[in-house]
């Protein structure tokens, strides 16, 4: 088996979406796989085609929208083919708003869209994550590397 390598890119404003991605990121190494961790300021798109697995984060903007960090990026996702890549989104978000965390799943409709296996439900957390929304985090990461390990073996 080859050896299987995450990548999670993510953007934080309040940095709770960056605490997630980082929880997220002990349960993969916790389980034994690589992973690198991004902030969307310093990803490159190209970048997604490396790795295995794939996570993005953003929290959700204004009415629903991504962040405006994110556009470029997600824009520049069009010319990726992730065919075989192992995939899901997550971000913070707040209740108060109706569309409650849509950049997740507006992440998880791009990824989808561009050939990439969608292994789990998007993982949202309004505002800071509490320490039990932390534990989730990193469960998340686990349950994501053992869809990964399934994958294509």
């Amino acid at each position: 088996m080859k050896t299987k390598q995450c990548l999670i890119v993510y953007a934080s404003m309040s940095g709770n979406t960056e605490e997630m991605a980082r929880n997220i990121g002990v349960g993969i190494q916790d389980s034994g796989v690589a992973v690198e961790i991004k902030d969307i300021l310093e990803a490159d798109t190209f970048e997604l085609q490396n790795y295995n697995g794939i996570l993005l984060g953003a929290y959700t903007w204004d009415n629903g929208s991504l962040p405006d960090e994110f556009l470029d990026f997600y824009e520049e996702m069009d010319s990726l083919d992730l065919t075989g890549k192992i995939a899901a989104a997550f971000g913070s978000c707040d209740s108060f708003y109706q569309d409650r965390g849509k950049a997740v799943d507006t992440l998880m409709e791009k990824l989808t869209e561009r050939g990439a296996d969608v292994v789990l439900d998007g993982l949202k957390i309004d505002l800071a994550p509490t320490p039990a929304e932390k534990e989730q985090c990193i469960q998340y990461g686990r349950a994501f590397v053992e869809k990964l390990i399934k994958s294509n073996d």
